[in-house]
């Protein structure tokens, strides 16, 4: 399901043979629906909980990324993805919602099996060390997620299962033979006319092969109409806006059937009533939003899965994915009667050297190792600021350096040190006033005020590069009041101008303090940092809430800790190459570690 995944093709003609499946027994009666969640109508009656208790309590923020392909290990496109899925959480943590963070990896399919015997192992194997990697890399990117789904799990199979006896009830599955050219790559059958020479994909430039089918087909067409009534009445259901566009588009020139099952991959859930079969891929993993919400050993049902979690608030996803959760996915929900997710968002790609990045083309930017380089709040924070999200962002290592060390290093980090570093010097690290007794008459204050109320706008429509300059803003604001105040010349003059500085200083820190909580889902770490030198505990950051960001926390006779760089600074080679001369070492910067720091 990771982007850089293609969109399997829909038959666009299938054969006389085709015929609708029949069951023995007559379909399940509909269960019960509940009144419908977030205040927003559904296009079809929803599967909803039965319980008293469940219906009265206050849904929860569900939140998916893709589940990721393990044909490869992840790359920078997976981690974009997730990074910006974790960041939202965040906030809506931050905003005192239950949060129910979804991620995973899709395990099925002919490419898995493929890279497995590649690499010498059996397909599990494989599996099993591609989802650890990703977990892994998860964990070094600060990602704080909720659940993590493998398709490969049991409980998932038993949600898949029951997923396509509802649909099979609903008259929208039947069977039909497919002949055509086959992109194995893609996993998917292709149109002559998308083909480039020597009918190769324009994807992977591979040849597409010849592949007869007997396969089982779910009956999209059924849906033009409602799917163009689900958009029309909800716009916002696909964004940004020209992504719904797109979807438009694609409706509008007519929808065909896809086949949801493949006679010749082994590698993959059987068909339930056709063991000869396994089910196609993304008929299999969409389904990971649902069985993700179960428990590990329980006895797993599709009622279960819909009780414990859904619908989901927000899919987030690249956008060449966008077909399969904006116009199959909900397609499907409603042939199975159950509700449709809130909104799908799909952003742009990541390129490298203006080419988009994937582990088909051999040119991904490996995301452990800028970790490993640069730190999680660096990586994080660039993408994050950098690439608007939605649109599509270049990666170059001189605007990733140039970026953090002007952002974080100086604006953020060097105006708390060198604020700090005064009140340690004329105040004994002591607040010798309250912050709102310091700010009484200042504009300064209100002009913060506003700029977190901006931010806070920004995140919660996913504007998540305005979130970041917003915040930025702040600290601009608060470099440029300790210049124009200068309270180390009002210290040596004493009397009320020294008294004034000691408010100023605490002005300073109190704003520290809020960019500290309004920039924690983009730079957790960081955050953390400033936070514990404003003389707070990791404890208390943890059960920090948006509305701490009201003025007037900071009280005096509080202790700030040790002035200390709480952000290194970037070197560049040519800067790591200078400290190896003799020049460096008779007084040059000196390296703070191994990653080529040094202190801002």
């Amino acid at each position: 399901m990771a982007a850089g995944r293609a969109f399997f093709c829909v038959p666009s003609s299938i054969g006389a043979t085709a015929r609708r499946l029949a069951f023995a027994s007559p379909p399940p009666r509909p269960l019960a629906s509940a009144p419908h969640r977030r205040g927003r109508g559904r296009c079809c009656a929803s599967i909803s909980s039965s319980s008293d208790a469940s219906a009265s309590a206050p849904p929860p923020y569900v939140l998916t990324t893709p589940l990721y392909y393990v044909n490869a290990p992840p790359h920078m496109g997976s981690a974009y993805t997730t990074i910006a899925a974790d960041a939202v959480a965040r906030f809506q943590r931050l905003l005192q919602k239950k949060v129910i963070f979804i991620t995973g990896t899709d395990e099925h399919g002919e490419k898995i099996a493929t890279s497995a015997e590649a690499s010498g192992r059996n397909p599990k194997e494989h599996c099993d060390t591609i989802s650890n990697s990703y977990k892994m890399l998860w964990a070094d990117l600060d990602i704080e997620y909720d659940k993590f789904i493998r398709t490969t799990d049991p409980k998932h199979e038993a949600v898949v299962n029951d997923f396509y006896s509802r649909v099979l009830s609903s008259g929208d599955l039947y069977r039909a033979d497919y002949e055509g050219l086959y992109c194995v790559g893609c996993e998917e059958y292709k149109d002559e006319k998308e083909l480039v020479e020597n009918n190769c994909c324009p994807v992977h430039l591979k040849p597409c092969v010849p592949r007869k089918e007997d396969n089982y087909f779910f009956a999209l067409s059924k849906y033009q109409h409602k799917l163009e009534e689900l958009l029309r009445r909800n716009p916002d259901f696909v964004r940004p806006s020209y992504r719904l566009h797109e979807v438009q588009g694609w409706i509008k020139s007519g929808l065909r059937d896809f086949s949801i099952s493949r006679a010749s991959v082994e590698w993959g859930i059987p068909v339930p009533n056709d063991t000869k079969q396994t089910i196609y891929v993304w008929f299999d993993a969409l389904l990971g939003y649902l069985s993700a919400s179960l428990d590990d050993g329980e006895q797993a049902s599709l009622q279960k899965a819909v009780d414990r979690g859904w619908p989901a608030s927000l899919h987030l996803i690249g956008k060449d994915i966008l077909r399969f959760h904006a116009v199959y996915w909900p397609a499907m929900l409603m042939s199975a009667g159950i509700s449709l997710p809130d909104a799908v968002f799909g952003h742009g790609f990541l390129t490298k050297d203006g080419m988009k990045m994937g582990k088909s083309l051999g040119n991904t930017l490996e995301p452990k190792d800028l970790v490993d380089r640069f730190g999680a709040d660096a990586v994080r924070y660039f993408f994050l600021r950098e690439v608007e999200f939605g649109n599509d962002g270049d990666y170059s290592e001189g605007r990733f350096i140039n970026t953090v060390n002007a952002h974080l290093a100086n604006t953020i980090g060097n105006l708390l040190n060198r604020t700090l570093g005064l009140l340690k010097k004329n105040c004994g690290s002591m607040l010798a006033f309250d912050s709102m007794a310091a700010a009484d008459g200042s504009s300064f204050k209100n002009s913060v005020e506003s700029l977190v109320d901006k931010a806070k706008g920004h995140y919660e429509n996913l504007s998540l590069t305005s979130a970041c300059e917003t915040v930025l803003e702040i600290g601009n604001l608060g470099n440029l009041y300790i210049d124009e105040q200068a309270p180390w010349s009002c210290f040596k003059q004493g009397g009320e101008s020294a008294e004034k500085a000691a408010k100023d200083l605490v002005i300073i820190l109190e704003t520290m303090r809020i960019i500290a909580i309004a920039l924690s889902p983009v730079t957790p770490s960081l955050s953390l940092r400033i936070y514990t030198q404003l003389g707070f505990t990791e404890d208390q950051f943890s059960t920090l809430t948006w509305e701490d960001t009201k003025w007037g926390v900071l009280k005096a006779g509080q202790a700030m800790m040790e002035p200390k760089p709480i952000f290194a600074k970037i070197e560049t080679e040519a800067e790591e190459k200078d400290q190896a001369t003799p020049k460096a070492a008779k007084g040059g910067k000196k390296k703070s570690g191994s990653k080529g720091l040094v202190e801002a």
